[in-house]
């Protein structure tokens, strides 16, 4: 390692006159940082730790209504659900809240990395990175959720623009994440056996009417739609209405874990599974 000034903001004020600093990064879980940086692919000048600003690891549901939930009784559906940027995957994937609300997104926190990974990790700090292999990102293309920052509110649709590259500007810090709870949805990844990135990940999500499919590990540029999923699911909710329909293998990843041929067809194996997930 290497010497840099170390930070530790107790506002979210204070971490943004940080972060205006020469060569800053703002450091959440620390799951990309700190690797990146022992190896030397980063070097910041300044490290600006988010562990102790305050109100950031929240999570809040909003509306909805009662339901009559698989194992009998009633449970919360539907509303919007809220949250902080410093989040645990860990937090997330036990929040009572998120699994009532949207067990789909409780269930994909659940399956990141391991143990160590989900109880240190953030969600903010995963879109944020906009690893091509992470999971948060297809939820969040999937269920149209809003990024919000210090400066705006982000769609999704316009967060996520290519490899490891976001919406944000160099003094944006992202504040909190809201999504709609759709109707249902589910999410499948064929997963690398030793870090449990997506090797493949397939989030489906249907809301009044509209179907969004997001894939994640795939793509050269990073998370994406398939338009040809949405429109038939948006016909037939059903496992076989994506029969037949391939992603062009040309815009996919070919690496040491799977070809880009295969990954087309495991895009399609995943949305299947994804959609009898959320049926």
């Amino acid at each position: 390692m290497y010497n840099f000034e170390f930070h530790r903001p107790t506002t979210v004020d204070e971490a943004l006159r940080h972060l205006k600093a020469d060569e800053a990064k703002l450091l959440a879980g620390g799951q990309t940082l700190l690797p990146t940086m022992k190896q030397r692919l980063a070097a910041p000048k300044h490290v600006v730790d988010l562990g102790g600003v305050t109100g950031l690891s929240t999570i809040d549901h909003k509306g909805g209504s009662l339901v009559m939930g698989k194992a009998g009784g009633t449970v919360l559906r539907g509303g919007t659900l809220t949250i902080g940027a410093l989040t645990t995957h860990a937090q997330v994937a036990n929040s009572n809240e998120v699994k009532e609300s949207l067990p789909a997104l409780a269930s994909l926190a659940g399956g990141i990395g391991d143990p160590a990974v989900r109880n240190r990790g953030t969600i903010g700090g995963s879109i944020a990175n906009n690893d091509p292999a992470a999971d948060y990102p297809a939820a969040c293309l999937a269920l149209g959720a809003t990024v919000v920052t210090n400066k705006r509110e982000i769609a999704a649709d316009d967060f996520f623009t290519g490899l490891f590259e976001t919406a944000l500007e160099p003094d944006e810090l992202i504040l909190r994440v809201v999504f709609t709870a759709p109707g249902r949805a589910g999410y499948a990844k064929f997963r690398n056996p030793a870090s449990r990135y997506a090797i493949v990940g397939v989030f489906v999500a249907e809301r009044q009417g509209e179907v969004r499919v997001a894939v994640t590990g795939a793509g050269q540029s990073g998370v994406f739609r398939v338009p040809a999923m949405e429109a038939a699911l948006a016909k037939k909710f059903d496992a076989s209405a994506v029969d037949g329909i391939r992603v062009d293998a040309s815009d996919l990843v070919s690496d040491i874990h799977a070809q880009a041929d295969y990954r087309a067809h495991l895009i399609g194996v995943m949305a299947k599974r994804a959609v009898q997930m959320a049926a």
